[in-house]
């Protein structure tokens, strides 16, 4: 009997908001990372994207453990000799929440175009709203991904 893959008029995407509020960074990249490449779906294909779109809210309120929002660097470079930046996860979460969220995520990803893709639908806001009402996401909770719980 031959593998089955998935045809792209199959592949039936959904729309999930997940409330960062409290949530461990790397926790909650994982789950978004399972969401988007759709290895929850029963259809899923690692040559295929058949993942979900998602939407982060609250990505200001996320945490980390220990004291790595200090110690854990994220590296940028311009591409001129002498050129790398660094600076702390603290730091870049007062700045831009998103920017620290949606790099987590794309580090749990495959690394090629179809990680790229991916990585299109992951929406990330600072703040409790949204534009995507229209789609009527959904609410996942990952109440059991806060410390303490």
């Amino acid at each position: 009997m031959p593998t089955y893959s998935p045809k792209a008029s199959e592949i039936q995407r959904s729309w999930v908001v997940v409330d960062a509020d409290g949530v461990v960074l790397g926790r909650l990249a994982s789950e978004v990372a399972r969401l988007l490449r759709g290895k929850h779906k029963p259809i899923f294909a690692p040559h295929l994207d058949t993942g979900d779109h998602v939407i982060i809210v609250n990505a200001a309120k996320v945490v980390l453990t220990a004291s790595k929002a200090d110690k854990k660097l994220v590296h940028r470079h311009s591409g001129y000799p002498g050129g790398i930046r660094q600076q702390t996860y603290a730091d870049l979460l007062a700045k831009k929440p998103e920017e620290a969220v949606r790099r987590t995520v794309r580090g749990m990803l495959p690394k090629n175009r179809l990680g790229r893709q991916m990585l299109r639908k992951l929406k990330v806001y600072a703040g409790p709203q949204h534009p995507h009402a229209a789609q009527r996401p959904t609410n996942l909770d990952l109440a059991h991904h806060r410390p303490g719980a």
